[in-house]
Parts: structure tokens; C-alpha cells; sequence
């Protein structure tokens, strides 16, 4: 199918009525008033513009892409969240509405802090290290990540809206302990915080997911562990204890299936106050816990 459309003298109405049966038609007009760097409000003042050739062809250009499955978000480069525009580019995932729920339940515990330390785990993009760094400008935030390229998206976000937090690039929490010691548990030499959030890659290996909604142009880095969609959650779970201050919660988002199992890991490690919450659509979604006293949980299998 030719990327052209039949009459280079467009009009902008034209141009997204005549895409309509390749891309829906929302999709269509995002990606032109992208193109064109107009708003919603400028598309319907004056929806007969004329379109030059070079801008007809620019937009079939990112119509096509959207045609074979290409997210908008990386064809806008940006994503909303949290009342907030993210940048985002094809080394991040794309926040999605259900993280929200991570970032409103964080909230709800920093209110009751004095400068509190917040840990993020997998940043990605930054949306919820800079999300909270912005509602909640008291608390020190810092975003670790073990993507240099990730990494570097999150600071530009951070940077563009006024987030204030410390990026680290680690495998977990790696860089957040000393080499030779946090390893009893005891708390000694590691970094801790009073409250610590994660949202793992916790796709399964050969979910049939990661074929469809344009999974396949997200980085599978941010996807899936390669395994059963649990692995990082364990490690996380086992490895935050001497990362905790008393009665620090551990919040993780996880899969629509596996409430029950995280349930069960945190159980084994020896937290309390285990809580499952559901989004918006009614899925579990975020499964948090507790120490009773910080570093003295066991380590799960």
C-alpha cells in the first residue's frame, strides 16, 4: 500500500479521513496534531488547513508505523501520567493508567512522614520516581534502573518537570550496598529508606501478551524476567529487608494473576500487614508488606 495519499494538496480533515480504515481514527488525529504541533482545540478551529506535501508525507510516514502495530506513545515520544507528560522513547516502557494506582497508595504514605527516603526499583521512564518527587517535594527520592539508556529518559523527565531525585544506575539494589557486607540482613552498609516501590518486568517468558498491543516494540528488559514472570519479585522481596527501616511497607506492582503467589512470597519472607489493591479496573494490581523490624525477615527461596 503506497504511503501517499492520492491528492498531495490536503487539507488536515482530509488527510485523517483518508486514513480512517488503516488506523483509528483518534490515533490519526494524534499523530498529526503531533506533527503539526497543534492542539486539540487548533485541529477542530480549523480543521481545513492545507498540508504540504513534505507534511502529507511525513504524516502516512508515522500512519504506517501505527499500522504495523506501533504504539502512539513512541511516535508522540511522550506519554500522560498522573496528570503529568512523559517523554518516552522505545528503550522505556510506556506508563500505563494501572501504575497510577503504585504512585496514589506511595502517596497515601508519605503523608504521614517527615522527610521521608522513597526507593523506586526499576524506573524506567522515571514516571514514578518523578511523579512522587513532584507531589511530594519533601521526600528524597531516589530511581535506580540497570538501563544507562532508561536511566538517561528518566533524567530528562525529571529535569523537565521540576522532579527533584537521584537516579543510580543498579541491578536492583546493588549499588545501594556496600560490595562484601549487607548480606545478614543486619542493615549494616546498605542505604535504607521508608518506603520502597517496584514495578518488575513480570510478563512470563512465553506469555502470548508479549506478542500483542505493541508489546513487541516495548523493551523486553521492562517486560518479562525470561522465566515465569515471578523471578524478579522474588529477588526483591528477599533482598529488601536490610533496604527497609522499621515498619517500612514494600510495594510491588505484579501481573493480573499473581496476587496470590506475591502474597505467598511475602508471607515466606516473614512480612505482616500483606495487602493486595486493585486498579480501576477492578484487577489486582499492587501487593505491599511490611517488616515487623527492620532486616529481620527471612529469606524466601
Amino acid at each position: 500500500m503506497s504511503n501517499a495519499l492520492p491528492n498531495q494538496s490536503q487539507t488536515l480533515r482530509a488527510a485523517v479521513e483518508q486514513v480512517r480504515r488503516r488506523v483509528p481514527r483518534l490515533d490519526a488525529r494524534l499523530l498529526i496534531q503531533h506533527l503539526l504541533g497543534i492542539s486539540h482545540a487548533q485541529y477542530l478551529a480549523d480543521p481545513d488547513r492545507s498540508l504540504s506535501a513534505d507534511q502529507v508525507e511525513a504524516f502516512m510516514s508515522l500512519v504506517l508505523r501505527r499500522e504495523r502495530g506501533e504504539p502512539v506513545a513512541y511516535l508522540l515520544g511522550e506519554k500522560d501520567f498522573y496528570s503529568r507528560t512523559f517523554r518516552v522513547t522505545a528503550d522505556v516502557l510506556i506508563p500505563r493508567p494501572d501504575t497510577e494506582l503504585i504512585v496514589t497508595l506511595a502517596l497515601k504514605r508519605l503523608k504521614a512522614l517527615t522527610w521521608p527516603r522513597v526507593l523506586d526499583l526499576g524506573t524506567g521512564s522515571g514516571a514514578i520516581a518523578v511523579t512522587l518527587a513532584c507531589e511530594h517535594p519533601e521526600a528524597a527520592i531516589t530511581a535506580v534502573d540497570v538501563s544507562p539508556a532508561a536511566l538517561a529518559v528518566a533524567r530528562e523527565n525529571a529535569e523537565r518537570l521540576g522532579g527533584k531525585v537521584r537516579f543510580v544506575e543498579s541491578d536492583w539494589f546493588a549499588a545501594l550496598r556496600s560490595a562484601d557486607k549487607c548480606s545478614d540482613n543486619s542493615g549494616a552498609n546498605c542505604e535504607t529508606f521508608e518506603l520502597v516501590v517496584a514495578n518488575p518486568p513480570y510478563v512470563a517468558a512465553r506469555d502470548p501478551h508479549l506478542l500483542q498491543d505493541g508489546l513487541p516494540f516495548e523493551p523486553d528488559l521492562a517486560l518479562t524476567d525470561g522465566a515465569d514472570g515471578l523471578s524478579c519479585i522474588r529477588r526483591i522481596i528477599a533482598e529488601a529487608p536490610p533496604h527497609l527501616v522499621a515498619g517500612a511497607p514494600l510495594l510491588i506492582e505484579h501481573g493480573y494473576d499473581q496476587a496470590e503467589a506475591v502474597r505467598a512470597l511475602f508471607a515466606a519472607a516473614g512480612y505482616r500487614d500483606i495487602s493486595t489493591w486493585q486498579d480501576l479496573s477492578g484487577v489486582d494490581r499492587v501487593t505491599g508488606a511490611c517488616l515487623p523490624d527492620a532486616g529481620t525477615a527471612k529469606i524466601a527461596d
